[in-house]
């Protein structure tokens, strides 16, 4: 059975799992099965790893269906949509607002940190400008990191792991606290405006959610407020759908794709799913994309430009593509090649990331003292920024000024000379926005009609990319018609420095999130792919030859971006529709979704998608929609086994009417999470299945002395009026008056309360499932994740309970483990003549055995 995480498991609620010191991993730097493992491969959990798994909690999906629930269903008013959809809007316009302020404020940073380093570097040399940019940037961190690690450790990183876990049905305490939102908002905004080489749209889509948890219940407990307002949403089912929403409305705000916060959602996010929800869940994302996209077009900097309602293109696409190319079948021989960089690079992400985050848990281990891990989690984002604002300013340096420059057809190297009276004849260009650096800024002269008539400017390819924000550099990469403007060396040592640091990135204590270095990095190689098919054939533009005009370094920078995305995430439908909405260029649609589909493919035969990764290395439970199960490197159909062979057993139970001291004892000798409620019938019949009860309402109950009842004094099953209402039952963590167990240790102690009962029947969940021990154990596997259950009881052909099936015993490796002596058993049965260990067993043998 479930085991409950309080005070007598092994996982405490307030500490980050780096804290436990997990000493029993022996496995290879390459082990199959640890980090370097196929999608097609279950993770290998070492002992003390189990031992962390099992102190997670998990979640129905569903309110219990209990007498008092359905007492309190009939108190709240008729069941009508339009307070759905009111709250569906102003989650997502709250969220809305919040990614207008989120961007207002890293713009506004970021833009005064560069102009004043690009002054000091012009004026004051490179050791000033290095000072300002390290310092300033070094301040943002420490303030960013410090509020984590003092304040909230769990508004660390992007937040998606957890928020994935948690709609699966896995509790993780504190991700959903209207503190964590605060500290995530400001930390997203030190470690981006920073130059760290993370993003603000994992934070987003975590902030997002926070939304919807929170505001669907128009209730705090930190804030100690429960406002009279949409109490009906007051249950698990609502309020996980709700939390769906926000993060869909985040992924709108964050992109301004609607329609792939949406889709984003449905795929990544959320276990369970309806066409209604999705309705509601479209609103949701097109009320925040409108909110943000309003305010964003109206404001830049805080500072109001006018034209308010006027919806700006270069505002709400994120990486608006102006110059449209057309797609010919030729090109998908690249596109190909680029999905399979994007699949190799993405797994190797996955790989690093987690070998980072394994061995951050090792060294934070090694510290003894809580301040001396502290003050290390704080100083590794401090170590990342001083190396990232070195680089920014020092690397360029190592490379040479380029000339401002057009592009001719037919060029397969780089100009050497700058502009001359030829540009105006051709249609590609250095782009305006380029760095100078230290570049001599030259002079520009220009027509009437604003075409540039001479100019002998000059900028640095690398500052170009480092000296700016991610979004802005990825801008760059993006940029059509501009073949040239950078060349290989520039490329290769920006992927190369910022491949690595984001790798690193990837795990610190500060808000961050990882769709700007994906995009970025895959910006990189695919722009490098573009270039060499220039160096191969030249270049092509639409004009002179419009049928090669798609050799262009911008345009198989997108398919790049998409891939690595795709390669490291394993997204496909919702990127595919991301990438079409921050791009606006649907002629790419073909080519970016057979990158990704390259890219996941690939990628799956190297590691799992990386928030999964992440949800194993943390040792947090995650049901998968579909169980890969392998024996002996074969393929293990769960159709042909029973519920029985994943079943806890033997199984502690209670009955309808108990003795105080026995529900003390049964708290106090076990951790599990849940008992099945039995009723005693004749001696074939003594345990039928009756409904299931939580132990947190088991505690609540053991807290109400008001509840206690004598032989004499017997309530209904059913009454009228209950003592408890369901919203004192239904709540998510124990009592703090029974964490200490002296409660449960007096009513254990006290002879009286032997005769002293406790009626559970009103407060039994009476729709609990139960399916026969005989049931497939594929379908049990489909009825527990569908349903979103944390208790599914095992019955035999008398409706006697026999066993209990978790969260935990239909994880890949626990059903491995447990399907082999099942398998080994099989085939001991039909060889009774060949003695133990003279045969091993294979599935070959199980299969030719069942066909007979």
């Amino acid at each position: 059975m479930e085991r409950s995480s309080s005070k007598r498991s092994v996982i405490r609620e307030s500490a980050p799992y780096e804290d436990v010191n997990l000493t029993d991993d022996k496995s290879g730097f390459f082990a199959k099965g640890r980090d370097y493992e196929s999608r097609y491969v279950n993770h290998a959990y070492t002992a003390q790893e189990r031992e962390i798994l099992a102190g997670y909690e998990s979640l129905d999906y569903l309110p219990p269906h209990s007498h008092v629930y359905k007492n309190w269903l009939r108190q709240q008013p008729a069941r009508l949509d339009w307070d759905r959809w009111v709250m569906m809007g102003l989650v997502g316009f709250t969220t809305g607002f919040v990614g207008f302020l989120l961007h207002q404020m890293i713009d506004l940073i970021s833009d005064f940190k560069w102009d004043q380093t690009e002054k000091y570097l012009q004026d004051k040399g490179y050791a000033v400008a290095w000072i300002w940019v390290m310092s300033f940037s070094l301040i943002l961190v420490l303030i960013g990191s410090s509020i984590v690690v003092f304040y909230r450790p769990s508004a660390s990183g992007s937040g998606m792991p957890e928020l994935i876990c948690f709609l699966n049905g896995t509790l993780v305490r504190h991700i959903f606290n209207i503190r964590t939102l605060i500290v995530k908002f400001f930390s997203c905004i030190c470690a981006v405006s920073s130059g760290l080489p993370v993003g603000p749209e994992g934070p987003m889509i975590h902030m997002g959610s926070l939304i919807g948890a929170g505001l669907s219940q128009f209730k705090s407990e930190t804030l100690g407020i429960a406002l009279p307002f949409f109490q009906r949403f007051r249950n698990p089912e609502d309020r996980r759908n709700f939390i769906s929403a926000g993060a869909a409305a985040g992924v709108a705000s964050a992109f301004g794709a609607p329609v792939g916060g949406l889709l984003f959602a449905m795929e990544e996010v959320s276990s369970f799913w309806s066409m209604k929800l999705s309705w509601q869940v479209f609103f949701c994302c097109m009320v925040s994309t409108f909110t943000t996209d309003l305010f964003n077009s109206a404001f830049d900097g805080f500072k109001y430009q006018g034209s308010f309602g006027l919806f700006k293109a270069n505002k709400y696409i994120l990486f608006q593509v102006r110059e449209g190319l057309d797609v010919n079948i030729i090109m998908f021989i690249p596109t190909v090649i680029i999905g399979c960089i994007g699949g190799i690079l993405g797994g190797l992400f996955v790989f690093s990331t987690l070998k980072m985050a394994r061995l951050r848990r090792g060294l934070m281990t090694k510290l003894t003292n809580i301040w001396h891990q502290k003050i290390a989690r704080v100083t590794e984002p401090c170590l990342i920024v001083i190396l990232v604002s070195t680089a920014s300013v020092m690397l360029p340096a190592a490379f040479p000024c380029s000339p401002f420059s057009c592009y001719y057809d037919g060029e397969k190297e780089p100009p050497k000379n700058g502009w001359s009276p030829k540009c105006l004849e051709s249609s590609g260009a250095t782009e305006k926005s380029v760095t100078n650096y230290t570049c001599k800024p030259g002079i520009t002269t220009r027509f009437d009609n604003g075409t540039i008539e001479f100019t002998n400017q000059t900028f640095n390819q690398v500052a170009t990319l480092l000296f700016v924000t991610g979004e802005e550099a990825i801008h760059h990469l993006f940029s059509r018609e501009t073949h040239w403007e950078f060349t290989y060396t520039a490329l290769i040592t920006v992927l190369v420095f910022y491949y690595i640091t984001a790798c690193w990135s990837c795990g610190p204590a500060i808000s961050s999130g990882l769709v700007v270095p994906m995009l970025y990095i895959g910006a990189l190689y695919g722009r490098l792919i573009g270039l060499t098919m220039v160096s191969m054939f030249g270049v092509m533009s639409p004009d002179g030859n419009p049928y090669w005009a798609w050799m262009d370094p911008g345009a198989f920078a997108l398919i790049g971006a998409a891939s690595f995305f795709g390669g490291v995430s394993r997204l496909t439908m919702s990127l595919t529709v991301i990438m079409m909405e921050i791009t606006n260029d649907i002629q790419f649609l073909l080519p970016i979704m057979v990158s990704i589909m390259v890219a996941k493919w690939v990628g799956d035969f190297i590691t799992h998608p990386i928030y999964h990764a992440l949800l194993e290395v943390k040792c947090i439970p995650f049901l998968d929609e579909e169980p890969v199960i392998m024996h002996e490197k074969k393929n293990i159909n769960l159709e042909l086994y029973q519920a029985k062979d994943a079943m806890a057993s033997p199984v502690h139970t209670v009955h309808p009417r108990e003795p105080i001291s026995n529900l003390a004892h049964l708290l106090l000798d076990t951790t599990h999470g849940g008992f099945p409620v039995i009723r005693s019938g004749p001696p074939s019949q003594d345990n039928q299945f009756f409904g299931i009860i939580s132990r947190i309402e088991l505690s609540v109950l053991l807290l109400d002395e008001n509840l206690f009842e004598s032989d004499q004094n017997i309530s209904s099953e059913e009454p009228e009026i209950n003592a408890l209402d369901y919203q004192q039952v239904a709540i998510d963590k124990i009592p703090k008056k029974l964490s200490d167990d002296e409660i449960l240790h007096h009513f254990c102690n006290d002879p009286r309360y032997q005769n002293i009962y406790l009626n559970l029947s009103p407060y039994v969940n009476r729709s609990a499932p139960c399916i026969p021990e005989y049931f497939s154990l594929h379908r049990t596997y489909i009825i527990f994740r569908t349903l979103g259950l944390r208790h599914l009881t095992v019955v035999d052909g008398n409706n006697n309970v026999v066993g209990v099936i978790t969260r935990k015993d239909l994880m890949g490796f626990s059903l491995e483990e447990k399907i082999g002596p099942v398998l080994r058993r099989t085939v001991e049965e039909s060889r009774p003549h060949v003695e133990m260990g003279e045969l091993e067993p294979s599935l070959s043998d199980i299969e030719i055995i069942q066909e007979d």
